[in-house]
Order: C-alpha cells, then sequence, then structure tokens
C-alpha cells in the first residue's frame, strides 16, 4: 500500500499506546501454537474480581489477507475476513458475530499518497455508518471522523484534528464529543531513555470545565526489559514492568495506585503470553 497520512483512527495513537497498552489490573494467561496447516491457534483465560472468562482464536493467513475465528466462554462467534490491496490500496475488514445475526460490520479502507478513508456500515435494517477522511502528507495531517444513525437520522459523532510526525516525535490536537472535547497529545523518543519514550495527553471538557492531564514515559532496561510509568492529575499513578521470556513471549506485572487515598488498596495485574 502506498505511505500516505494514514486514518483518522491513527491519530494520537503512538500517545495513547504508551499510556495504555499492556496496563491491566486482571490476571491474564494466553499460549499460542500452529498447526501443521499454518493456522495459529492462541488460547486465553483472563481472572478478575473471582470472575474468568476465555476464548480461544484461531487465524489463517493466506495471500493478501487473513481470517480470525474467536470462540468464548459466553458461547459468542466472532469472525473476521480482512483481505488488502483487493483492489489496490485498499483494505476489507468483513465481521459477524453470532449468535447476534445483526451485529455483521463491512468496512473498506483506501489508502493514497496524500489521503486516507475509511467507510463502514452495519450490516442490519437500520445501521450505523461510519466515515473518516484524512488528507495530507505522513509528517502532517489534517482529519475528520463521523457516525450517522440511519435509526435516527441523526449524527451521533463528528470529530476532526490535526496530526504532526517526525522520526523523534508525534503530536496530534482532537476535537471531539460534537465540539464538546479537546485531545492534545504528545510524544517524544529520548536517548536519554536508553531508546524509551515521553509522552503525555490533556483533555479538557467544555461544558463540565473538567481538565485531564496524563503523562507518561517507558524505559528500555535491556532488549528484552521494558518499563513503564503513568500519572495524571487526579492522582492515579500506574506502573509495569514486561519481560520477553523469548522471542514474541511476554510476562508483563503491572500495578495502579492512587496518590492522593493511599488507604484505597491498590490494584495488580500479571499477564503471560507464550508463543511459539
Amino acid at each position: 500500500m502506498n505511505k500516505g497520512p494514514g486514518l483518522f483512527s491513527d491519530f494520537g495513537k503512538k500517545a495513547r499506546d504508551l499510556l495504555t497498552k499492556d496496563y491491566t489490573t486482571d490476571q491474564k494467561f494466553s499460549i499460542s501454537s500452529v498447526t501443521d496447516s499454518g493456522v495459529a491457534i492462541t488460547s486465553s483465560l483472563v481472572a478478575e474480581g473471582g470472575l474468568s472468562a476465555g476464548d480461544v482464536v484461531a487465524q489463517h493467513k493466506f495471500k493478501n489477507g487473513s481470517l480470525d475465528v474467536k470462540l468464548d466462554t459466553e458461547s459468542n462467534i466472532l469472525t473476521t475476513l480482512s483481505i488488502t490491496d483487493f483492489p489496490s490500496s485498499t483494505k476489507v475488514i468483513a465481521s459477524l458475530k453470532l449468535p447476534d445475526y445483526n451485529s455483521g460490520k463491512l468496512e473498506v479502507q483506501y489508502f493514497h499518497q496524500h489521503s486516507g478513508i475509511s467507510a463502514a456500515v452495519g450490516l442490519n435494517q437500520s445501521p450505523a455508518v461510519d466515515f473518516s477522511a484524512t488528507i495530507g502528507t505522513p509528517a502532517i495531517a489534517f482529519g475528520a471522523e463521523t457516525t450517522y444513525a440511519t435509526a435516527s437520522g441523526e449524527f451521533a459523532k463528528y470529530n476532526a484534528g490535526v496530526s504532526y510526525t517526525n522520526p523523534d516525535s508525534n503530536a496530534s490536537v482532537i476535537l471531539a464529543d460534537k465540539g464538546d472535547s479537546i485531545k492534545v497529545s504528545y510524544l517524544h523518543h529520548l536517548d536519554l531513555l536508553n531508546g524509551g519514550t515521553f509522552g503525555g495527553e490533556i483533555s479538557r471538557r467544555f461544558s463540565t470545565n473538567e481538565n485531564t492531564l496524563t503523562v507518561g514515559c517507558s524505559y528500555l532496561v535491556d532488549p528484552h526489559t521494558a518499563l513503564k510509568a503513568k500519572l495524571n492529575n487526579h492522582g492515579s499513578l500506574g506502573a509495569l514492568l514486561q519481560h520477553e521470556l523469548r522471542p514474541k513471549s511476554f510476562l508483563t506485572i503491572s500495578g495502579a495506585f492512587n496518590t492522593m487515598n493511599m488507604q484505597k488498596n491498590p490494584k495488580f495485574g500479571l499477564a503471560l503470553s507464550l508463543k511459539p
């Protein structure tokens, strides 16, 4: 596919990943294997508060695409078919979750050197239609997204933003919630953190005058071990340690604390992912 500005959903993604990815207060275990026919099977089990849930995912990759089938402990079956470059510079994603036959969704993504377009529609009698578009370059891009509810004949969502990216940093400004909130995010790669990153996000909701500032950083202890931490202005502190036991297999230990109310019990999570 052509390298261009990407999709609107990519705006601020690097900062969001720094502040949210791999943080967990659950206990999660997953193991993957590959059959002789090339089908990758992943089994996962998650436990929280005395309750547990699990799922099994089978993925078959073929030329220009993949087919994923997920079965969970609530007897739901999610099937996702992805095809790229059919036609050229496009990606088609079709999904269906059974037994809810109205959950089907079809999405088409188009990538151009100076634009990125995504359109998705639900496969039911009164579908919601999602549409997003970006224009620009890989360095700077402008974009917007909206959701039109055919049942009510109204726009349920419309957001707009701008993103700036260079090899060392990434920044974005997004006006969201029909103009009621604004989010500004920034991420910077630092040699001082041994190849780690530093970033943050500030959001403001105009209707309630509520502000939230979250900052975080990651530090590479060695090629196989990473540390991450984050803190917001409400006193919520999160930290995690992730170690690569072997290629593509990770052990993650994370915790969450409230620095303004030390009497509140801290929460801890443990995730183990084993792949062949």
